[in-house]
């Protein structure tokens, strides 16, 4: 369970940055080489080396290198971790939205009853004639 949410952590950790968002979108297309990805970005290879290190520690992206060229590609099995995550946290979220809804409803009910039982203003009093 703990190496679970560590690797949870290295997986939101990597998609936080919008570079690194940026170069999985472009892998979901299909796999690259790295000058492939770092051509639209404005920085040093070795800075985008380390967008690469970041995705590849976070089991996000698999590289291997034939020659002197690095291939990337997306392993999509890193965010099943991320999905269970969110449909516990939905599972969870939408339980107290329910329970939440059903005791708006209860004290619905409650003020609807207490205003019946209330005499009404349209009706007259006795001497008030």
């Amino acid at each position: 369970m703990a190496n679970q949410l560590s690797q949870l952590d290295h997986v939101f950790a990597a998609l936080a940055d919008p570079t690194r968002r940026a170069i999985v979108m472009r892998l979901c297309a299909g796999e690259a080489s790295v000058g492939e990805l770092a051509d639209p970005f404005e920085m040093a290879l070795p800075s985008f080396m380390k967008h690469i290190h970041v995705l590849e520690t976070s089991g996000l992206v698999q590289s291997e290198k034939s020659g002197r060229v690095r291939t990337c590609r997306l392993s999509p099995d890193a965010l099943v971790g991320a999905e269970d995550w969110f449909q516990q946290q939905r599972a969870i979220w939408e339980a107290r939205l329910d329970r939440f809804e059903a005791y708006v409803m209860q004290l619905k009910k409650e003020k609807e009853r207490a205003a019946a039982k209330r005499p009404s203003r349209t009706t007259k009093r006795k001497g008030s004639e």
